[in-house]
């Protein structure tokens, strides 16, 4: 039963490392719109900041539960 709790666990960390990620590089896009106004533009920037702390601890998570699937 863990090794299913443990494998919907991973894809659910994959999902959501991959949605971080996806938001990172807009507000990527963003910060670096030279039309836009600088207020969003450090917006963005500090929420691409945010969303790649969230991405890496997904990634680590979805890991820890692929290895926990595994073994």
């Amino acid at each position: 039963m863990d090794t299913i709790k443990n494998t919907a666990n991973y894809v659910s960390d994959k999902v959501q490392g991959a949605t971080a990620s996806a938001s990172k590089e807009a507000n990527k896009s963003v910060a670096k719109d030279s039309n836009a106004p600088v207020s969003s533009r450090l917006s963005a920037g500090v929420d691409a900041l945010g969303d790649k702390k969230d991405e890496k601890k997904h990634d680590i998570s979805a890991e820890g539960n692929k290895q926990a699937a595994t073994h």
